[in-house]
């Protein structure tokens, strides 16, 4: 595995991803606070503690570049640059919503935002995401493709084929890995034998793959900073994989830790390492001025919310409107 560099990121720059994931943090906190109203139908999979992921990888992306999610999409969303405006409405089912309020938390999707699909069924963004790589290479367009999946998307069959296609046509593709180790209740360490690495099936593959800490997001931009330079310049796909924690339940707005499927303590550990605290320390912003930020955020969040509320729902014409046979 290449040797990963020590960049020493500017104080601006850890202000962006701080940013970055207070913004997702707070957004989704609210979707939370306001699921139980009964307004949101669609199920919500939120990626409350694992926002550096997302923010770390997308500070990276460019207009050319695309994304491809899976069901856990709204943190990749954001990140991206995508309209929270529309993002919400979509959750609410409203015809300002990105897909039209038809599609929901686990369907979406913005052209503009880079974003071509967000997809539940497990395994199924990774071959998307491949194929959109292989149509940059048939029609020569610049840009990458990043694949957001988890750890349970592994254990699909795709993601050993797609890798393989990746690999023996050289496309530019970011296998993005969130490893959060548990697939809905089942810890990785009853799904996967104690020797099975994703980093060394891609490596068998013959993708060059990296590993990091999830919850340091300086971490994460600079792994990502490092596979995307390593990608480019030697025209291949690459794997990262990052190491983080769910903190909710894997869908839906609650807590779940009573239900016993994790080990005592182990919520308590991750939320510890908190990538938005670990942050905020490392800039040493005062209390007054974190106020300020989580206030001005929590005020466009709000706007956002009485928007996808107040919008209106699509007509039955859009029954057929954007179907395709």
């Amino acid at each position: 595995m290449p040797s990963i560099p020590s960049y020493k990121m500017d104080q601006e720059t850890k202000y962006e991803l701080l940013h970055s994931m207070l913004f997702i943090r707070l957004v989704e906190e609210k979707i939370a606070e306001k699921y139980s109203e009964n307004q949101m139908r669609c199920p919500v999979h939120l990626s409350i503690g694992q926002e550096a992921i997302a923010s770390g990888v997308c500070a990276h992306l460019s207009p050319n570049d695309k994304l491809i999610s899976a069901h856990r999409s709204h943190a990749h969303y954001l990140a991206a640059g995508g309209d929270l405006k529309a993002m919400l409405c979509e959750l609410y089912g409203k015809i300002d919503g990105c897909a039209k309020g038809k599609g929901g938390s686990m369907h979406l999707i913005d052209l503009e935002a880079g974003l071509i699909s967000a997809v539940p069924i497990v395994g199924s963004s990774i071959a998307i995401g491949t194929g959109v790589a292989w149509s940059n290479r048939i029609q020569k367009l610049d840009g990458i493709v990043a694949i957001f999946l988890g750890d349970g998307a592994t254990e699909e069959g795709v993601f050993s084929e797609s890798l393989d296609f990746a690999a023996l046509h050289d496309l530019k593709v970011l296998f993005v890995c969130e490893n959060n180790h548990y697939s809905v209740y089942t810890h990785i360490s009853e799904r996967q034998h104690s020797k099975r690495s994703i980093c060394d099936i891609a490596r068998a593959h013959g993708i060059t793959s990296f590993s990091a800490e999830g919850n340091e997001v300086v971490e994460v931009y600079d792994l990502t900073k490092e596979a995307l330079s390593f990608m480019n310049d030697n025209a291949c796909p690459v794997l990262v994989e990052f190491s983080t924690f769910r903190w909710r339940e894997h869908c839906g707005p609650n807590w779940d830790d009573d239900l016993g499927y994790r080990k005592d303590g182990e919520l308590k550990n991750w939320m510890d390492k908190c990538s938005i605290k670990s942050l905020r320390d490392n800039l040493g912003i005062s209390d007054t001025r974190y106020l300020n930020l989580v206030n001005e955020l929590n005020e466009m969040i709000l706007d956002a919310f009485k928007h996808a509320e107040s919008s209106q729902f699509p007509n039955e014409s859009e029954l057929v409107s954007d179907v395709y046979a």
